[in-house]
């Protein structure tokens, strides 16, 4: 399965997202959604899930969990917006990450991408797609699109959308 990633669009959906998702089959959003048209324009391309962000209002929230926990392909995943990153993890996250055991732990609200394994988590790897959006202090807008393939997660490639604002 193809999965296109995707977090802190803050209410701006570049159309060169829907090229590069063209080929996912789903999309998977890690909050601060921004608006419902979002989740509206992403919905209708392909099936999508998602948390919200801590800017999100209660229309998202009522579309969008706080945080998911799912299975898909083998690999088990937990996705939550705020939810720093190895070693330091945000308030509370390392006690579920240690409850969960997920394989996969996706978050976003930093703008920063990152992927990188967290081996004291019984190997799990942490991914968070920087941001797609336009507004806040990241200087190129990201993606991340991976396969999950029979417990594994495969062909991670980093996607560029261009320096934020243009």
């Amino acid at each position: 399965m193809k999965i296109g990633l995707i977090s802190d669009t803050h209410g701006f959906l570049h159309e060169r997202v829907f090229h590069h998702f063209k080929n996912c089959d789903e999309i998977w959003h890690a909050g601060d959604v921004g608006d419902v048209s979002v989740i509206e324009q992403l919905e209708e391309f392909k099936p999508t899930k998602g948390v919200y962000g801590n800017i999100d209002d209660k229309t998202i929230q009522s579309i969008f969990p706080e945080e998911l926990i799912f299975e898909v392909e083998g690999v088990k995943v937990y996705m939550i917006h705020i939810g720093g990153k190895p070693p330091k993890y945000a308030s509370g996250i390392r006690k579920r990450l240690e409850e969960i055991k997920p394989q996969l732990f996706i978050c976003g609200h930093s703008h920063i991408l990152k992927v990188m394994p967290d081996n004291s988590l019984n190997k799990m790897l942490y991914m968070n797609p920087g941001a797609a959006g336009n507004h806040g202090f990241h200087q190129v807008r990201t993606l991340l699109r991976f396969d999950l393939e029979n417990g594994r997660i495969k062909n991670l490639e980093v996607i560029e959308l261009g320096k934020r604002g243009m």
